[in-house]
């Protein structure tokens, strides 16, 4: 991911915010290797995080990446679903989970649950483009235009206050960043 310029959009992403509105008490839903938990860790390194995957393998890989920056992470391997917190969280972080959903918009209600009143999420999609193709030889991904994220965000209890363009690399071709806040 790292070599593919995806940590650095992710810093980037997460950088249109203020820290403030990275959060104290985060969620990275679906972390994978953590490159998106492990971003906020750089702008908001006081903050806390729950990294929530059914991988194993990716979990630990997530673990370990955010520990050799000094963060040192809650984890739990399970499926969106099936996650079991009384905890909010008032910053939830999503990157390329809507697209292995059977429902995206019932994702985004789960995720909605998890949020603490006013929290933002900071939600990266798969956009329509050559490049997920080859993607979707692996992975068998869906990808959505920003009207659909916009409706689907709605229609889950968020309110969509920006969209991001990834300025390089294959972030730019692959993916679309918004920034959605719990209503």
């Amino acid at each position: 991911m790292r070599l593919l310029g995806y940590f650095d959009a992710y810093l980037g992403f997460l950088s249109i915010g203020s820290a403030d509105e990275l959060g104290r008490n985060g969620l990275d839903v679906g972390c994978g290797t953590g490159a998106f938990a492990e971003a906020r860790a750089v702008i908001q390194p006081e903050g806390r995080v729950t990294l929530l995957e059914p991988s194993g393998k990716m979990l630990n890989q997530a673990r370990h990446a955010l520990a050799t920056r000094g963060v040192t992470s809650q984890t739990s391997q399970s499926r969106l679903e099936d996650f079991q917190s009384t905890e909010r969280f008032d910053c939830i972080l999503a990157a390329h989970v809507l697209e292995h959903c059977d429902d995206a918009t019932d994702a985004l209600r789960h995720i909605r649950k998890r949020a603490a009143q006013a929290a933002k999420l900071w939600l990266v999609v798969s956009k329509p483009h050559w490049c997920n193709a080859i993607v979707w030889l692996q992975w068998r991904h869906r990808s959505y235009r920003p009207q659909q994220v916009a409706k689907m965000l709605k229609d889950a209890g968020w309110l969509l206050e920006a969209e991001h363009s990834f300025p390089t690399g294959p972030p730019s071709r692959t993916s679309r960043g918004y920034l959605a806040r719990a209503v």
